[in-house]
């Protein structure tokens, strides 16, 4: 009698777990949200960093798992202004990065910027970070 009762609760589980998309290993999911000034080959960043300087290019690397198709995009914001808003669709079969970049050529003026992650329309990370004077360390 436990054994069924298990064997029922397990199949509860994996029913809602199936129905919400949640655990389910071949769905596409973010993962995690990198920022740095450089990229590693596979487009993860090589150091996470939150300050900048004006000239630096600030790269955010989008991670994901699963698989799936979509369409993913980031808003960089400063001063609660949108300053880009580039998309990419998607799809891949296994745990990737999708790296975007954001650089100016006359220089990012010193303060607080965001960059907001959307995938297919929804947010679901955001990140701050600092651009700061060229004489700051």
């Amino acid at each position: 009698m436990v054994k069924n009762a298990i064997k029922m609760l397990l199949a509860i589980c994996v029913t809602v777990g199936c129905s919400t998309g949640c655990g389910s290993p071949h769905t596409l999911r973010v993962t995690d949200v990198q920022l740095g000034r450089s990229l590693n080959a596979d487009n993860s960043v090589r150091e996470s960093v939150a300050r900048f300087r004006p000239h630096d290019t600030v790269y955010v690397s989008v991670l994901t798992a699963g698989s799936g198709t979509g369409t993913l995009a980031v808003r960089w914001l400063y001063a609660g202004h949108l300053v880009d808003q580039p998309k990419k669709q998607i799809s891949y079969k296994d745990a990737a990065a999708t790296d975007f970049s954001l650089q100016s050529a006359a220089g990012f003026p010193p303060g607080e910027y965001k960059v907001e992650v959307l995938f297919d329309g929804q947010t679901v990370a955001t990140r701050t970070f600092r651009v700061e004077s060229a004489d700051k360390k």
